[in-house]
């Protein structure tokens, strides 16, 4: 039999950026034991899986600071203040690819964390559809280029760890699932 869920006793502040708060966790265990974590307490995101006419889907290629590189992703950005998921997924849509679509396009495919070891950050999935090109409006740190990817290129791309970002490979993955009849 599973035990209690450690209890949350105090939490304090260890440190405040522009973008998330790192906490101290005091926990009592089940068994009655103090123990600290630390949390990154995050915004939450949304990410967007934008599907061509044709199937094709549209990819972006990221530099990330945290992975000394750039990697394949999908278009994906931190909720502002109080944002609504579906508005950051077009905003973030239109941002990063130049590629727009009406909110009525946008389908929620779903929600994960993205590593609740130590993090809360929650990522909300949207498929968008009936998507119209237009220019990119980068922020000026941002390093982005934009390809569209043939759905059987970017299936290859996940099996032969090219695209490592596994926020995009869970949306994907949802994605790919909804798609089968068999769900």
């Amino acid at each position: 039999m599973r035990g209690m869920a450690n209890k949350i006793e105090n939490e304090s502040l260890i440190h405040k950026s522009y973008l998330f708060e790192v906490r101290r966790l005091q926990l009592r265990t089940s068994a009655g034991e103090v123990i600290h974590r630390d949390v990154v307490r995050h915004p939450g995101a949304a990410i967007v899986v934008p599907v061509l006419d044709d199937g094709s889907i549209v990819m972006i290629h990221n530099y990330r600071y945290a992975a000394d590189g750039y990697l394949w992703e999908l278009p994906c950005g931190t909720l502002d203040n109080g944002e609504d998921p579906l508005d950051c997924a077009v905003r973030e849509l239109k941002e990063e690819t130049g590629y727009s679509a009406p909110k009525s396009n946008f389908t929620k495919l779903g929600k994960s964390f993205s590593c609740p070891g130590y993090d809360d950050e929650i990522v909300h999935s949207y498929l968008a559809t009936g998507l119209t090109h237009g220019a990119q409006q980068l922020e000026d740190y941002e390093d982005i280029t934009v390809e569209v990817m043939s759905d059987a290129k970017v299936r290859r791309m996940i099996a032969d760890s090219e695209i490592v970002d596994a926020k995009s490979i869970a949306a994907l993955t949802v994605y790919w699932l909804q798609q089968n009849d068999s769900i």
